[in-house]
């Protein structure tokens, strides 16, 4: 028997060995007579369907009219990759099948289609592709009443009246947009930093607007989801190399959308080279045929592509919401499959040694579970399962026809096997009433234990086993170094070293055992999540692989406990909330394509790469952000535009096969002063840090702060050589520049990469974690946070929102020289909320916002705003609650009194200021002109 167990209330038996568990369906195995099932259609997009929306599209390789009798490919990257049917088979058996365009097609004359010749070798993408100008000619097509109208079925997009803009128009139109040959525009006005004292606008930043015509201005996909950090596309390598800027795309492609066109139809129509999905920016040749706008290629518009339900015409493809939506999510045949469709299956497993129900998590999580069963995305197959560890292994048989839940404890850490294999994950809706009893009796169940240790690392072993069958969401609640069995882990900080100036160890993994776990993990297509709820050091470096490489997510808790600190408790509850609840892709893939002349080769996020650029996302959810590097091979001078798209393939929690795809069109510019002018200075920081944190682990923390300012130093001189007259006392940025230096000496002063300061090793390693997987508009939080003064909260420039008046308060300097003793102000880091309440803060609001009588007696820890039936508490929490809208990671709020000890947090983040061993922002700013004049 188990010491330390013997308050449990259910029953167990104990296994010291047993036979080893046969393991289910391997990655890549497929049933194949599940080919041919075809998807539901959808006749319009109800509640159900919007949760699904966000979770599904990979790019996959399938025909581009989609055919239930092809051969099914053996692997995602044969699906996502090239093939189409007459050539699936070939694809099926090649490791990493690539397009396969015809050897040398040449320039097709205009009334013949180019038809694809299948070739004995894969070619290299863009292999024997024709110069083809992207040239736009529609034809008005006769309407043709005696044909049938198809089985297609759209839902939930907006309809644009304005007749689809050809190409050649585009071109000409785009041939007068040089920037130089124009009034200078804003973007481009020289500012001389070391003057200027207010750069920083009242109201956020907002993504620039690509320098496009009006009607490829309104098709172009939005910069929350899909963005690249110069709107204007420098023609060469060379003048990318010139401006010494960053070139790479930020991508949020799995975001909650309020609307998105969903499509269900016979024919998915992709270009049959390149695997591109119609867009907005193809060239209609004639009614019949299709320029790529990626690789050229010219492709035949398929005959049930022709037929456009939504206006009940024939002949008018420019109209079909595919061509007419820059996102747009396709429900997938299976030819997207390599098996059926997967359950809906999580998986908790629970650290119960002392340590963990010391800190009293358990009941947090216990009712989080049971408040939002019900909720938890899937269908009628969604099942189920719970294991708990310290020194053993507990199993729980849930099987439905039990009198109550039964513990099976396997005690031999070193050769983990499941117990009863049949019976750990149930079906949700059958077993529920035995969930729900062990969920109720978690908390109670290990009081009294005097278990120490943690076999996380055995814990992880037979979750893998479980759930390598199907597929699924792990989530493992840790709190504390794991001590026995595979991944076992030593303390490696040593707090002496944490202020030193140059030298930060051990931001690296100590084993590679969690990375090679989610390995295999990531292809029986299971995502591991971690919360990790530690008072202590627990190696988050090595423990945080286990989610990077199976893309799963990263949560942390420093000092948590439920008594001792009760807003991190508060602070768990609601992003369990968010975490059970919101929608969730599995056994996803996602592929980026990008016009012929580009090319990536860095990507950023929590995945693992399958091929060259084939992203495996065992899980996809909202919440997650990704980066990819670019660079030019090619020159783009024949071409006035690229584009960029994004296929994400997932299985919804209802089962149904997804891809999502978005498509980002931009223009190509021939000069420096116009790569300047298109410069998304936010995109381009938020490229950086993601670049900086690889720098710090694979070289140096020293190294990567110095990469940092060297990319200001690079910029900021090769903009300066472009200016005549140039005054050597002067440090001038173009006006899309202005906020790059303050952005960068933010980042520096970021947890990430500061020094000087007492940071403990797993807190800087969260925040590297936080910069890889976070999408921009929340990682801008992180880096440079907004402050508000909240005394004088008015409605001049309110916005409405579902019938709340808010409050719209300007921007103020990250300086204390902003801060007023007579006023209250609020700091929104993105995680964390702090109202900073001066010493001669008129008592009015006090009473009003706080409910305390006056300075004197606001508490010293105050994490909420109470109710109040005051305008002043209505706009102050309606203000709050819509910054708090959104957010993946629920923030705590601190309110922080002038002159307490807990200031010192707050005015760490006023990044204008000197801090320890730190440039204030104008002596960071004589630095760089130092450094420029070198």
């Amino acid at each position: 028997m188990i010491t330390g167990h013997q308050e449990c209330a259910v029953p167990k038996e104990v296994y010291h060995k047993g036979p080893q568990v046969k393991e289910g369906m391997q990655y890549g195995e497929y049933v194949n007579n599940q080919a041919s099932s075809a998807p539901t259609p959808l006749s319009s997009t109800s509640d159900d369907e919007e949760e699904e929306e966000e979770d599904e599209e990979a790019g996959i390789d399938s025909s581009s009219t989609t055919s239930s009798a092809s051969p099914v490919p053996n692997s995602y990257d044969a699906l996502e990759g090239g093939s189409y049917p007459d050539m699936l088979s070939s694809a099926a058996s090649s490791p990493a099948p690539e397009p396969t365009p015809d050897p040398d097609p040449g320039p097709a004359p205009a009334s013949t289609p180019v038809a694809p010749q299948p070739s004995k070798m894969a070619k290299p993408f863009g292999y024997g592709y024709p110069i083809l100008q992207p040239g736009y000619q529609n034809a008005t097509a006769p309407l043709n009443s005696g044909v049938q109208p198809s089985s297609t079925v759209y839902s939930g997009f907006q309809q644009y009246p304005q007749q689809y803009p050809g190409m050649n128009q585009l071109s000409s139109s785009l041939g007068g947009l040089s920037l130089q040959s124009s009034p200078q525009p804003e973007s481009l006005r020289p500012i001389n930093l070391t003057q200027e004292r207010n750069i920083l606008p009242v109201t956020p930043v907002l993504a620039p607007v690509p320098n496009l015509n009006l009607e490829l201005k309104k098709l172009n996909c939005s910069p929350d989801s899909f963005r690249c950090t110069l709107t204007n596309i420098p023609q060469t390598q060379a003048l990318l190399n010139k401006a010494k800027l960053p070139l790479g795309l930020l991508l949020h492609p799995f975001r909650d959308l309020t609307q998105l066109p969903v499509i269900t139809s016979n024919t998915i129509v992709r270009c049959r080279s390149c695997r591109t999905y119609i867009n907005p920016f193809v060239s209609f040749i004639d009614q019949r045929r299709w320029k790529c706008n990626l690789c050229y290629r010219v492709n035949d518009v398929p005959e049930e592509f022709m037929y456009n339900p939504l206006t009940r015409s024939y002949g008018e493809p420019h109209k079909r919401p595919e061509v007419q939506n820059s996102t747009v999510e396709f429900i997938a045949s299976s030819d997207y499959m390599l098996r059926p469709p997967q359950p809906a299956v999580y998986l908790f497993v629970l650290d119960v040694s002392h340590n963990a129900v010391e800190a009293g998590y358990l009941t947090v999580l216990s009712q989080s579970l049971l408040e939002n069963l019900d909720k938890l995305p899937g269908d009628s197959r969604t099942r189920i399962g719970f294991m708990t560890f310290d020194s053993t292994i507990h199993f729980y048989n849930l099987q439905e026809g039990l009198s109550q839940p039964q513990m099976l404890i396997v005690s031999d850490v070193d050769d983990v096997f499941l117990p009863t294999p049949d019976s750990l994950l149930v079906n949700l809706y059958e077993s529920k009433e035995l969930i729900k009893d062990l969920l109720n009796a978690l908390p109670n169940m290990f009081t009294n234990t005097r278990e120490t240790h943690s076999a996380l690392g055995p814990a992880l072993q037979a979750a893998f086993k479980l759930m390598s069958p199907t597929g699924g969401r792990v989530s493992v609640f840790q709190t504390q170094l794991p001590s026995l069995g595979a991944g076992l882990l030593q303390s490696r900080e040593d707090p002496n070293q944490r202020s030193s100036t140059k030298v930060v160890q051990h931001l690296g993994p100590a084993t590679d055992f969690y990375k090679k776990l989610a390995l295999d993990c990531s292809g029986q297509q299971t995502a591991v999540d971690l919360f990790l709820l530690s008072s202590q050091y627990s190696d988050l470096a090595s423990l945080a692989c286990m989610s990077k490489y199976s893309a799963g997510c990263i949560y942390y808790y420093p000092s948590f406990h439920c008594a001792h600190n009760p807003s991190q408790a508060e602070k768990l509850q609601k992003d369990l909330k968010r975490y059970l609840t919101r929608k969730i892709g599995f056994e996803a893939v996602m592929r980026i394509r990008c016009t012929k002349g580009l090319s990536m080769h860095t990507f950023h996020g929590n995945f693992f790469v399958r091929s060259t650029d084939l992203l495996s996302l065992a899980n996809i959810n909202p919440d997650a952000g990704f980066a990819v590097q670019l660079s030019i091979e090619e020159s783009l001078t024949d071409t006035s535009l690229v584009c960029f798209q994004t296929a994400l393939l997932y299985t919804s929690s209802k089962g149904e096969r997804r891809i999502r795809v978005h498509t980002l069109c931009l223009p190509v510019v021939s000069s420096l002063a116009d790569v300047y002018a298109g410069v998304d200075v936010q995109a381009a920081i938020c490229l950086l840090a993601n670049m900086a944190v690889d720098r710090s682990v694979s070289s140096s923390l020293s190294d990567a702060r110095d990469a940092l300012v060297n990319a200001v130093v690079d910029s900021l001189s090769a903009y300066g050589s472009t200016i005549s007259n140039l005054q050597h006392s002067a440090l001038i940025a173009p006006s899309s520049l202005k906020l790059f230096p303050l952005y960068v000496l933010a980042l520096l002063k970021q947890k990430a990469f500061r020094t000087g300061t007492s940071t403990r090793l797993d807190d800087r390693v969260y925040a590297m974690c936080q910069i890889k997987s976070q999408p921009l508009v929340h990682l801008m939080k992180m880096i440079h946070p907004n402050l508000y003064r909240i005394d004088r909260l008015t409605d001049e420039g309110a916005v409405h929102v579902n019938d709340r008046v808010v409050p719209q308060p300007p921007l103020q300097k990250l300086s204390a020289e902003k801060l007023t003793r007579e006023g209250a102000f609020l700091m929104d880091c993105g995680s964390a909320f702090y109202i900073w309440i001066g010493k001669g803060c008129d008592n009015n609001f006090i009473e009003d916002v706080l409910g305390c009588p006056n300075f004197a007696s606001i508490p010293q820890k105050m994490t909420y705003l109470p109710e109040l039936d005051t305008l002043s508490s209505e706009r102050a929490r309606s203000f709050i609650t819509w910054l708090r809208d959104g957010r993946p990671l629920s923030p705590i709020l601190h309110v922080v009194k002038d002159e307490s000890p807990a200031k010192t947090e707050f005015f760490q983040h006023l990044i204008e200021d000197r801090t320890e061993a730190a440039f204030s922002y104008y002596e960071f700013l004589l630095h760089v002109q130092q450094q420029i004049c070198k």
